[in-house]
């Protein structure tokens, strides 16, 4: 690695000379190497690593070279026409879409790299919807250009139809794919391009961007309709922000082909921290949470957001994090959201792929990290004010896990060693979820796929030092009802001492699905007195985490105490919380209760010809076909949507029956009442 730079050596940056982007994309799709092209071509390195040999900036973790794929968002940073680009590579696996969103809240544009020999993949389709919501401007880029030529026209379309007719080409191919043709800046309207003309794509790029601005509408009209980058910059930002304009690049990262464009597209066309869509933080939690303005200057209040979270068993916690208002300094005490003990700054470090190089101060725009700071959290908030205690940032709608393992130790005595470890991973990756099932007695790990959880137990060994031992946990069923229905239980209880009772008359009936839990009392003139009802509500969520079934979990249920009766000596709490339970378990089991299983939604991508297999094979897993799309090179995608339980097995048949060449993204929908058949063998095993 050639990175090492020294803290004399790092220039200071005004926040409009800044340019933060993440690059997304589906595995394949060449965003490590197109950064690896873009860091070369800047001279911010003296020669180009690779991602098949271990070699590449990107992925420099002993993981991400054994699998040759990003785990982890790794950062860089470049310097060209006299800004500086923080860049963030992300992992493009479907499995670890969670860890590539977490670092959305730090940048101002999207990089959305597709492989032109396959086009629009589900990584890169729910890449841009995540990015279209949180308010980013987005940049396509087409990687590959070279081998690809008769593919590019037929990608551009996909992009075009999938993603909005703003979607518009910045540059073309030339005829024979080995360069760009410039339709921006200095537009050459003389050499011939693969598909379209640089005319055509040029007035249509200018039309779009005057729309935005009625006075420089008039000027282009006046000008004979020519006007410069520099005249269309404020409207252009604009158009950028509102999602009217996605400007669209073709490349080849091997060939470095459109690498000097795609530099300039970065210093020129993406927006500055200021420029772009203002950050969303709000002061205040729950319904009391009230939207912020920041003021992003200087000079005020410092305010800087962790997003990326590190834990190395010898140097500590390394946090990364944005800077969105104020500056800090080396030496500088701050707070760590409502803590009210400062923290002191000691390291402030840039990171430069696995390069960290110390830094006297970072400012609005800016992405730092932190060292050896215990506190450090993902979405933690660095302040230097007790006013801002209650800051952060609106909250990622983060990948529900679906598969899971339950884990245990190897050796005995390491069980408190394994919580900590555990937390420490969910600590890196929110996306990660560590779950106990009562009764079964098992400690889960769950995450967006088996090789998401795969990777932090082998991570869990390598770095922690922790050895497991794993098995097939349960699936996540749950239980519900699908009527309404009464109940009446008295509990009384004499032992020749003090006595026991408790009377409880209540109600129960659905809630929409995913609503959870609802209870309430419509207790009146204190038959059951009000001390007394938390026993009932303790009762009722006892039985609903036994089930009443099978043993699942209780979920969309609201429950209404009507009535009851007490005991002014015998009645007591733990009367009240039986009586809760039993009533609410004989209401129960008259109110319809069924076994809910959850349902995954599904992308499967194959060549064409294998598409009724897969079909065929899906239909017999209880999985129902929503629609097919033809993809670029002969590919088509195929969403269904299935039962968790039916997939158990699934990758390894797709890779069966597609000779390895299947693709499957999957993703949490919800809860579906399971058919009779199978709640009786759930209710019978």
């Amino acid at each position: 690695m050639d990175l090492g730079q020294q803290e004399a050596d790092m220039p200071e940056y005004r926040t409009e000379q800044i340019r933060n982007a993440a690059l997304l994309g589906h595995t394949g799709s060449g965003k490590s190497s197109l950064l690896e092209a873009l860091l070369y071509g800047a001279r911010a390195i003296s020669s180009r690593g690779r991602v098949d040999n271990g070699t590449n900036h990107a992925d420099f973790t002993p993981q991400e070279k054994a699998h040759h794929h990003s785990l982890e968002a790794s950062f860089l940073s470049l310097d060209h026409q006299q800004t500086h680009i923080n860049l963030i590579d992300t992992p493009g696996l479907p499995d670890f879409f969670g860890r590539a969103q977490l670092v959305l809240p730090a940048v101002e544009g999207v990089i959305l790299v597709l492989n032109a020999g396959r086009g629009i993949e589900p990584v890169a389709q729910r890449a841009f919807e995540e990015a279209r919501r949180q308010g980013k401007s987005m940049l396509i880029v087409i990687n590959h250009m070279d081998g690809n030529g008769d593919a590019l026209e037929e990608v551009l379309e996909q992009i075009q139809t999938q993603f909005g007719h703003g979607c518009l080409p910045l540059n073309l191919p030339n005829a024979d794919c080995s360069d760009v043709v410039d339709c921006y800046f200095k537009p050459d309207y003389d050499t011939p391009t693969r598909f379209g003309d640089a005319q055509s794509c040029h007035d249509e790029l200018i039309d779009t961007v005057v729309e935005q601005d009625e006075a420089l509408m008039e000027l282009y009209l006046e000008q004979d309709e020519s006007i410069t980058p520099e005249q269309l910059h404020a409207p252009l930002e604009q158009a950028l922000r509102q999602g009217e304009l996605v400007p669209v690049c073709f490349a080849s990262a091997e060939q470095d082909i459109g690498i000097a464009h795609l530099l300039d597209v970065l210093a020129q066309v993406m927006p500055n921290p200021l420029e772009a869509n203002p950050p969303q933080f709000v002061n205040g939690w729950d319904d009391k949470a009230e939207p912020v303005e920041l003021s992003l200057s200087a000079e005020d209040h410092l305010l800087a957001h962790v997003f990326r979270l590190n834990i190395d068993p010898f140097v500590g916690r390394l946090g990364v994090f944005r800077v969105h208002q104020g500056t800090v300094r080396n030496g500088q005490k701050l707070f760590i959201g409502a803590d009210r003990k400062p923290i002191k700054v000691t390291h402030l470090l840039k990171l430069q792929g696995r390069e960290q190089i110390e830094v006297a101060e970072a400012g609005p725009g800016d992405i730092c990290a932190l060292a050896k700071i215990d506190g450090l959290e993902v979405n933690a908030i660095l302040h230097d004010n007790h006013e801002e205690d209650n800051f952060h940032m609106v909250a990622l709608d983060l990948p529900q896990p679906l598969f899971g393992l339950a884990v245990r130790p190897k050796r005995r005595g390491d069980e408190q060693k394994l919580a900590e470890v555990l937390h420490k991973l969910v600590a890196e990756d929110p996306s990660l979820q560590v779950t106990h099932a009562g009764a079964e007695n098992e400690t889960v790990l769950q995450g967006l796929g088996d090789l998401h959880v795969q990777i932090a137990l082998e991570k869990a060994q390598q770095v922690f030092n922790l050895d497991m031992d794993t098995q097939r946990p349960s699936v996540a069923y749950r239980e519900t009802i699908n009527g309404q229905a009464e109940a009446r239980y008295r509990h009384k209880k004499q032992t020749g001492g003090a006595g026991q009772f408790g009377e409880v008359h209540l109600m129960v009936e659905p809630l929409p699905r995913g609503s959870g839990f609802q209870f309430a009392s419509k207790v009146v003139g204190g038959a059951i007195p009000s001390q007394f009802i938390p026993a009932v509500e303790k009762g009722v969520k006892e039985a609903m985490n036994e089930g009443v079934l099978a043993g699942f979990p209780m979920q969309d249920i609201r429950v209404v105490v009507l009535d009851g009766k007490h005991h002014p000596v015998d009645s007591k709490e733990i009367a009240f919380l039986t009586a809760g339970k039993k009533a609410f378990l004989e209401a129960v089991m008259e109110a319809q209760p069924v076994i809910l299983e959850p349902i995954v939604d599904m992308h499967v991508q194959v060549p064409q010809e294998k598409m009724g297999d897969i079909t065929g094979d899906l239909s017999a897993h209880r999985a129902m076909v929503c629609g097919t799309q033809a993809l670029a090179n002969r590919q088509v995608d195929i969403n269904a949507e299935a039962p968790l339980a039916a997939l158990d097995d699934y990758a390894t048949r797709l890779k069966a029956m597609t000779g390895g060449e299947g693709q499957l993204s999957m993703a949490f929908s919800r809860y579906e009442v399971v058919p009779p058949n199978v709640q009786q063998q759930l209710i019978q095993h």
